[in-house]
């Protein structure tokens, strides 16, 4: 493939723009780098929840999870350029369903917490969220391929169901959100 990157910095960006793969130019804190910049770091969190000793069948999901993030921020850094599809979309529902299989029906909210590989996974999540919204964004200004809003959307949910895993796997048990729980600072 030869050398993608020899030059690390370039001094381009030191204006406050940077290019797309197309070649233009945008502002850094335009929605399109909003995005783009949200796709990243989500697939970093990722990376951290990969870091944990997990099943290989989850961290099967994450690794290709990762390698569409990648695709999706390369499309988003490409206006007018899809690769997103509906099939991205319905291998996470596949996933969702095998996952869903095993996991006790879920009648109250839980908190995102729990060990280490499940606190990570739930911060992925949350994260994914923003990055939905980056995309609901952009999307309002500029069309994109409405396939990423519908993958980053079962994103979320694949991730909420990977936690729930995790939970398990960790041997630990989920946190029910108590609407009761008086722990507001206010003394009972």
């Amino acid at each position: 493939m030869g050398n993608r990157l020899s030059k690390i910095y370039t001094r381009t960006g030191d204006d406050g723009s940077t290019g797309l793969a197309d070649g233009s130019r945008i502002d850094k804190d335009s929605p399109r780098l909003e995005a783009i910049g949200s796709v990243d770091e989500l697939n970093s969190i990722v990376g951290m929840v990969l870091s944990h000793d997990i099943a290989e069948s989850i961290r099967h999901y994450l690794t290709t999870v990762q390698h569409d993030l990648f695709d999706l921020g390369g499309e988003l850094a490409i206006p007018d350029h899809s690769i997103m599809n509906a099939g991205h979309t319905l291998t996470l529902e596949q996933w969702l369903d095998k996952l869903n299989e095993d996991l006790p029906y879920l009648k109250e909210f839980i908190l995102p917490a729990g060990g280490k590989a499940t606190s990570s996974c739930h911060l992925a999540r949350s994260v994914c969220r923003r990055v939905e919204r980056r995309c609901v964004t952009l999307n309002r200004q500029e069309k994109i391929n409405s396939a990423i809003i519908t993958y980053l959307n079962r994103l979320s949910d694949l991730l909420f169901v990977i936690a729930r895993t995790l939970a398990r796997a960790e041997g630990g048990t989920e946190v029910y959100w108590d609407r009761d729980n008086n722990t507001s600072g206010t003394p009972s």
